[in-house]
């Protein structure tokens, strides 16, 4: 009489490679996305150059030396090679996590939005020395908000997201 094995239970790694790639492709268009808006602006406007969009909306062209609402910017320079290697170091970490936690959609989505921008201004930093800003809201014509781009805007959702997702893991 042949005996009867149960078959192994399948065990899912959810730090699996393959389960990386819609992570990382998001984070690519991110990068594509803030790359082809940074290059548009940087042809279509001069440096400090403003064209009013609504009454609380500009666009223009200025440069960020250094980390957000331009954080260290008046340095000597060694700032970039440090924001550089944070943002490196930062996406390096993320991916990590990304492997640990693939099976978590939103979670993997802040973090993705996060690493998108990161990446995004480390490009600009490499290439430019500065980062790119042009997104320039402001109140009554003289209260404005720090100029920002499409990465620091995909930093700040997937901030948000990132929040969301603790919020939501807590309250189980």
């Amino acid at each position: 009489m042949a005996s009867k094995k149960s078959p192994k239970p399948v065990v899912r790694n959810s730090g699996s490679g393959a389960s990386l790639i819609p992570w990382l492709g998001l984070a690519t268009i991110v990068i594509l996305l803030d790359q082809v808006s940074k290059i548009t602006i940087t042809r279509l406007f001069a440096y400090a150059e403003t064209l009013a969009v609504t009454s609380f909306f500009n666009l223009t062209l200025v440069y960020n030396k250094g980390a957000a609402f331009s954080f260290l910017a008046q340095e000597s320079g060694w700032q970039r090679y440090f924001f550089t290697a944070l943002g490196l170091i930062a996406s390096a970490y993320i991916i990590y996590l990304m492997r640990q936690h693939s099976a978590q959609k939103l979670f993997c989505w802040a973090l993705a939005l996060i690493m998108g921008g990161a990446l995004g201004n480390v490009i600009d930093r490499l290439l430019y020395g500065h980062v790119i800003d042009f997104l320039d809201f402001h109140y009554l014509e003289t209260y404005h908000f720090p100029a920002f781009n499409l990465a620091d805007s995909a930093i700040c959702l997937g901030a948000a997201l990132f929040i969301l997702d603790e919020l939501r893991r807590v309250k189980k």
